[in-house]
């Protein structure tokens, strides 16, 4: 069955590879920026909002405290929710690269 969320934004996808690695929001923040050379850079509101949205769906969680900071976590679900997208990001990759050979022709 295919989940609400799907297909995720690009703000939830990044979040969620962020978070392979345990970090505060900040940190996420730092490295989605990074990630995406910087054309990717959230808003505090937009990434807590899109936190507590995963949450909610239990694709990431906290996993522990860095002074104030939440440190939160992706969660098996999420990495599940991932390896769906990637599937799907593959196939439609895949198609540029069919009518790539179909011109040459």
């Amino acid at each position: 069955m295919k989940h609400k969320l799907l297909p995720l934004s690009e703000t939830m996808h990044y979040i969620l590879l962020a978070l392979r690695e345990p970090l505060h929001g900040y940190a996420v923040m730092q490295k989605i920026e990074e990630m995406s050379k910087g054309t990717v850079i959230l808003a505090a509101g937009t990434l807590y909002g899109a936190i507590e949205n995963l949450q909610k769906h239990g694709w990431i969680e906290p996993v522990g405290e860095s002074g104030r900071r939440k440190v939160y976590s992706i969660t098996s679900e999420g990495r599940h929710i991932l390896s769906i997208e990637q599937d799907r990001l593959q196939h439609i990759l895949s198609l540029y690269e069919g009518s790539e050979s179909n011109e040459k022709n």
